[in-house]
C-alpha cells in the first residue's frame, strides 16, 4: 500500500500536508453533488430540449476537466504568483467586458443582453473577473495600509493624486459596474458590489458612512431601475414579486420543492421534468425534488460548513492581503448562496446566479475553482510561514 510520508521532501508531498484537507474535501464533494445533479436533473432538461440525453454531461467535460485541474493548479501557487497571474487576469478581464459595451465581431447578444463575448470561448467577462477581481482589490488594500496605516479612508494623504491613491481604483470599478448596469445585468452589478462593501468593512471602513453610501445606490438602483430601458425586464420581474403565475419559473420551482417532501421522490420526479434551468438558476429545487428537505438541508448544512471555514481562516490570518482575500471570496460565496436558494423560493427575481460548485455554468463553475484554489494556496502559505 502506497503511503505519503512527511520525510519524503517534494513540493507534491509539502503540499499534500500543508494544504488544508478539510476545506478541498467539502470542495469535492460539492463538486460530486453538482455531477450528480448534472446526471439527473441534466438528462430531464436534454430530453425535454429534445437533445440526447447525455447532452449537458458531454457539454460539461471540458469545463469540469479545466475546473477541476486549476482548483488544484492554483493551490500549489504562491503568493507572488498569485498576484501576478491576477493582475493579468484582470485586464484581461476588463478588455472582455469593454467588448460587451460596443458592437464588435467578439460581442454575442442574447435575448436583449450583451453580458457574453466569444474568444473561442462563449464566456460572461464578470464570470472571469471575479478571482481576479477580489485579489487585486485585496492587494491594493494591503498597499494601501503598508502606505498610509490602518486609517485608509480618512487619511488626507490617501485622496491625493500620487502614485498610491484611490481615485485610480474607483474609476475603474465604476466605469466596470456601470458596464454591468447598461448590458444589462444588475444582478451581478449589486453582487460586486456587495463583495466590495464586505472587504471594504473588514478594511475598517467608518460605520458612520455606511447609511449614506447604502441611501445612495439605493438611489442609484431605483433611478437605473425606474428609467433605463435596458432595465424594463428587471421592473416587469419585480412588479410579479408578489405573485406567482402559473407554469412559471418559480410556480415550478416551489412545486418542485413541495414534491420532494421531507425523502424526496428520485425517480418519480416529474415537476423537474418541465422546471427551467434545473441544472442551474433552480438547481436547489431540483435537488430539493430528488433528495428532498433532508437533502436539501444537508446540502446547505455542507455549504454554510465551507463558509464557516473561511470566515474562520481569515479570523485567523496575519498577512492582512490573505485575509481581504478570504473574505472577499467568503463574500462572493456566500452572497451567490442567498441569491441562488432566494430565487428559487421566490424571494427575490431570477438574476441568474449559479450555487458555487453545484450548478452547471461553464465557466461560473472554473471561476470558483480558481477562486478556491487560491484561498487554498494561501491558507497553506499563511500557516506554514508562521
Amino acid at each position: 500500500m502506497l503511503r505519503i510520508t512527511r520525510g519524503e521532501e517534494s513540493k507534491l508531498t509539502s503540499w499534500y500536508f500543508e494544504i488544508d484537507r478539510q476545506l478541498l474535501s467539502m470542495i469535492l464533494w460539492l463538486m460530486a453533488i453538482g455531477l450528480i445533479t448534472l446526471v439527473s436533473a441534466g438528462s430531464a432538461d436534454a430530453t425535454r430540449m429534445g437533445d440526447p440525453w447525455y447532452q449537458f454531461i458531454k457539454q460539461a467535460f471540458l469545463p469540469y476537466t479545466i475546473g477541476f485541474f486549476s482548483l488544484f493548479g492554483f493551490s500549489m501557487l504562491n503568493k507572488k504568483q498569485i498576484i501576478k497571474i491576477s493582475v493579468v487576469g484582470l485586464i484581461f478581464g476588463i478588455i472582455a467586458l469593454l467588448l460587451t459595451s460596443f458592437h464588435n465581431p467578439m460581442q454575442i447578444i442574447r435575448n436583449g443582453s450583451h453580458r457574453w463575448v466569444n474568444v473561442g470561448l462563449v464566456f460572461m467577462p464578470s464570470d472571469i473577473l471575479k478571482p481576479f477581481f477580489i485579489v487585486v482589490t485585496a492587494w491594493f488594500l494591503s498597499l494601501m495600509r503598508k502606505k498610509y496605516g490602518s486609517d485608509i479612508f480618512l487619511n488626507k494623504e490617501a485622496w491625493n493624486l500620487q502614485k498610491l491613491n484611490w481615485y485610480p481604483y474607483l474609476l475603474v470599478f465604476l466605469v466596470c459596474i456601470l458596464i454591468m448596469v447598461l448590458q444589462p445585468d444588475f444582478g451581478t452589478a449589486l453582487l460586486y458590489m456587495g463583495v466590495l462593501g464586505i472587504m471594504l468593512l473588514v478594511a475598517e471602513f467608518p460605520i458612520k458612512f455606511l447609511p449614506w453610501i447604502i441611501g445612495g445606490l439605493g438611489a442609484f438602483g431605483a433611478i437605473a431601475i425606474g428609467f433605463l430601458p435596458q432595465l424594463a425586464h428587471v421592473r416587469e420581474r419585480i412588479g410579479n414579486i408578489f405573485h406567482i403565475a402559473p407554469q412559471s419559473q418559480a410556480w415550478y420551482s416551489i412545486n418542485a420543492i413541495k414534491h420532494g417532501g421531507f425523502f424526496g421522490r428520485g425517480d418519480e420526479s416529474y415537476v423537474k421534468d418541465v422546471l427551467p434551468e434545473a441544472t442551474n438558476d433552480f438547481v436547489y429545487s431540483a435537488i430539493a425534488e430528488d433528495w428532498g428537505i433532508i437533502g436539501a438541508c444537508a446540502l446547505l448544512i455542507l455549504l454554510l460548513f465551507v463558509l464557516n471555514n473561511l470566515i474562520k481562516h481569515a479570523a485567523q490570518s496575519k498577512d492582512d492581503f490573505v485575509m481581504y482575500v478570504i473574505t472577499g471570496v467568503a463574500a462572493v460565496f456566500g452572497l451567490q448562496i442567498c441569491f441562488n436558494l432566494m430565487t428559487a423560493l421566490h424571494l427575490v427575481i431570477d438574476k441568474g446566479m449559479t450555487l458555487p460548485f453545484v450548478s452547471y455554468g461553464g465557466v461560473s463553475f472554473i471561476t470558483f475553482c480558481i477562486l478556491f484554489g487560491i484561498v487554498l494556496a494561501l491558507i497553506r502559505e499563511d500557516t506554514w510561514n508562521r
